[in-house]
């Protein structure tokens, strides 16, 4: 897709970190802005891995003045869940919800992976935990939930230890999981279809949208990237490097 795109798409889907910002960063300032201005054009979704917590802080937080959320839909969970704004809050459209039982067995999963894989150190302090529960999705981040940018960075570039790590989760999950490369760190265990082209495809039948006719923005464009599930679906794609890329890229959409 071209960067001069006319007229802005029906709906933009945008990844969230390393495309809006850094890893579970807040948006800047002019991100912000740039986003507040797409959403009086058009509407707008996020989809990643994180909670809807982590959405609210990384982004709502971050808005100021009057912004039209009611054209902005989160999708926390890598898809397993869909949030839009109405009369003050944030109403929950669905979740694929992981019972409490079945989260148990995927934590004993991803200890026993983790040591069979012998690419951490469990010697190694970690920045805050490393397993999460996020209602429809459970996270293990190899550094910690709170690991900084940097050291994030750093640990896998290649990807190859998420490879082993993902192989050695995906042996022992419960029947009805699936295990995903999710950030610079981390792997995502979610029910069975519960991706982002899953997300994309109930963004379309709510909406009334056709699939062709939105854009999706994300770093991860490629093989094994954690924006490739999205090529499951018919949505026109645009690759970023990183947010100063997508910030450039929304300045020319808006302002052609």
């Amino acid at each position: 897709m071209n960067d001069s795109v006319r007229p802005i798409p029906a709906l933009i889907v945008f990844d969230l970190d390393g495309t809006l910002t850094e890893s579970k960063q807040p948006l800047t300032r002019a991100m912000a802005h740039l986003l507040g201005e797409l959403l009086t054009h058009t509407k707008v979704a996020i989809i990643s891995g994180g909670a809807l917590s982590q959405f609210l802080k990384q982004i709502i937080a971050r808005f100021v003045g009057d912004i039209t959320l009611k054209n902005l839909y989160l999708l926390p969970t890598s898809g397993a869940a869909l949030y839009e704004y109405r009369n003050g809050g944030w109403d929950k459209i669905y979740e694929k919800h992981i019972s409490e039982t079945d989260a148990s067995k995927i934590e004993v999963a991803i200890q026993e992976a983790v040591t069979a894989s012998g690419v951490i150190d469990k010697n190694e302090e970690t920045w805050g935990p490393c397993i999460e529960y996020r209602g429809g999705q459970i996270s293990y981040s190899a550094l910690g939930q709170r690991a900084p940018v940097a050291e994030k960075k750093e640990w896998d570039p290649t990807k190859e230890k998420r490879v082993v790590l993902q192989r050695e989760i995906t042996k022992r999950l419960p029947n009805g999981y699936t295990a995903s490369m999710g950030g610079t760190t981390t792997i995502d265990i979610v029910k069975e279809g519960i991706d982002k082209a899953y997300g994309i495809h109930q963004l379309s039948r709510k909406m009334g949208i056709q699939e062709s006719a939105m854009l999706y923005v994300g770093d991860e464009l490629i093989a094994n990237g954690n924006d490739s599930a999205v090529f499951q679906t018919e949505i026109q794609t645009k690759a970023v490097a990183s947010p100063t890329e997508t910030a450039r890229f929304l300045g020319k959409l808006l302002h052609a």
